[in-house]
């Protein structure tokens, strides 16, 4: 179950994450930007700390190349949330369908030349969605969750293996995003 208090709470950091998973830009990894969202308390500040650190020893054409090689062309652990897990087209586009609608039904209006499971996109959405007094907020922040964390799963491991930076970055999310649910006795004991 979602907090919305510890979730409303975290919503910057998600534009954050978002930033920092699209294509690099010259202002991406400035350290106001950082600064601005990410304080010591934050559950994912030492990976967050690592991740800059790796990413400060690279140039900014590094940095792209290092994001095309780790990005592009990556079925193992791709960038769009779904890519990996239905077994027809059918229903992976019946989930982008229902993700689009969400988009929409919070204010949210897609560009038409991306797909509604890019990470960046689905963690844009968690940031600027407006979920305050709206009775729907639970149900479809989980559902939004849960199709991040299924993702990001291989997507961790991979870059865990690779010794990648990125790996920092993604871990960051998943701990971000377990910060914000109410984790119940049952969960916890299997933690």
């Amino acid at each position: 179950m979602i907090n919305l208090a510890k979730f409303n709470k975290y919503q910057e950091t998600f534009g954050y994450l978002a930033q920092q998973l699209a294509f690099p830009e010259k202002l991406t990894l400035h350290p106001k930007i950082f600064e601005d969202v990410i304080n010591s308390q934050h559950p994912a500040y030492e990976d967050l700390i690592k991740y800059r650190e790796q990413m400060y020893e690279l140039s900014l054409l590094q940095i792209k190349q290092l994001y095309s090689e780790t990005f592009d062309f990556n079925k193992t652990a791709p960038l769009y949330m779904t890519y990996n897990k239905f077994d027809t087209q059918k229903e992976r586009g019946q989930l982008l369908a229902k993700l689009k609608v969400l988009y929409e039904m919070f204010g949210l209006k897609m560009v038409d030349n991306e797909l509604s499971d890019f990470l960046p996109l689905m963690l844009e959405f968690l940031y600027i969605a407006q979920w305050e007094n709206d009775p729907r907020a639970n149900a479809n922040i989980e559902f939004v969750i849960m199709i991040i964390e299924d993702g990001t799963y291989a997507m961790a491991k991979q870059f865990a293996e690779e010794h990648s930076p990125y790996y920092f970055l993604v871990k960051s999310l998943r701990e971000t995003l377990k910060a914000c649910i109410n984790l119940t006795n049952e969960v916890t004991q299997h933690v």
